[in-house]
């Protein structure tokens, strides 16, 4: 099975998506974030926040593509940014390690 972060690198979205969502993740503080976007409570790990994120991401992407009314740009974004921020944590606490 996959790690978490391989399949991040196989994920393809919108350009202007990613590029929206590396700008947000600038400023991602995990406390704030995470609770509002998978609920308030103790947070996940990394990997799982990972997982759990990725999840959501996948049902905003195919509403995106079947131009449902229900679909929400800024939620995707909010979500990416999130994605992006909680994988830039996984590979700096990995590369710590490692070391």
């Amino acid at each position: 099975m996959q790690d978490v972060l391989s399949m991040l690198n196989t994920v393809k979205r919108p350009r202007l998506l990613m590029r929206a969502a590396r700008i947000g993740a600038q400023d991602y503080r995990r406390t704030a974030h995470l609770s509002r976007l998978l609920g308030y409570g103790n947070l996940p790990r990394h990997g799982a926040a990972l997982m759990k994120l990725m999840e959501i991401e996948s049902e905003l992407n195919a509403q995106r593509k079947a131009k449902e009314s229900a679909y929400s740009l800024l939620r995707h974004i909010d979500i990416m940014i999130a994605i992006v921020g909680e994988a830039h944590i996984l590979r700096s606490t990995r590369s710590i390690v490692s070391n």
